[in-house]
């Protein structure tokens, strides 16, 4: 199996990852007395982008599982799907540093720890899907 092919499969297990870490949020932030506060509609709006996140991150790793091979032979819809799953996740990066601030949460190891797991693999996702996007499809 070719680098590109395994670093892309890895890129997709990630993602399952995170959806795992994703379950914890609700709990850890105690959005069940949290969202009460807010009008229903609001409550409904968090929730309902929340379920679209968490199938947009299920659409990458199925797809990154399923088509690796595809994605790491470097067609232009290929690079073009890895350069999104990317900046996806360079967005999401660059909010962890420059939007949020979970000091307040980050109240016990086990939180720390995977906030910053999360952090380092946000990275990761950057760098497998941006190379397999950039570097040239000779791989």
């Amino acid at each position: 199996m070719r680098t590109f092919e395994l670093l892309i499969r890895l890129g997709g297990v990630l993602h399952f990852g995170i959806l795992i870490a994703s379950a914890l949020v609700p709990r850890a932030l105690d959005w069940k007395r949290e969202l009460a506060k807010l009008p229903p509609l609001l409550r409904q709006l968090i929730w309902v982008h929340g379920v679209f996140i968490v199938v947009v991150i299920i659409a990458f790793g199925v797809l990154s599982l399923l088509h690796a091979a595809d994605l790491a032979a470097g067609s232009a819809l290929a690079r073009s799907f890895c350069g999104f799953v990317a900046t996806f996740w360079l967005l999401r990066l660059l909010t962890q540093f420059f939007v949020f601030d979970a000091t307040p949460y980050l109240n016990s190891r086990f939180l720390k720890l995977g906030y910053h797991g999360l952090t380092v693999i946000f990275a990761c996702l950057v760098a497998i899907f941006g190379a397999a996007a950039l570097l040239p499809a000779t791989r």
